[in-house]
């Protein structure tokens, strides 16, 4: 966990919404069933502002949780209308 933090305080300003960890994860099923728990063993997000998603996959490659056998999903916020 110190680790993650000190990788988070190098982010300065560009972590706009950092470690928001999820709980109480239900997976539905496509059958409409649901399943106690997640399809991964820890899950939260950070909202990082970058000029490009080359410059977030940097930053994510940098990430200790992949020291740990994680693996991250990044992908780019999208603005709905309205």
């Amino acid at each position: 966990m110190a680790k993650y933090m000190d990788w988070l305080s190098t982010l300065g300003s560009s972590a706009i919404s950092p470690a928001n960890p999820l709980k109480n994860t239900n997976t539905i099923n496509p059958d409409g069933s649901v399943t106690p728990g997640s399809t991964t063993t820890m899950s939260g997000y950070t909202i990082i502002k970058a000029d490009s998603i080359d410059a977030v996959l940097s930053i994510a490659q940098a990430c200790p949780f992949l020291d740990i056998g994680g693996s991250l999903e990044v992908s780019e916020l999208m603005k709905m209308p309205g």
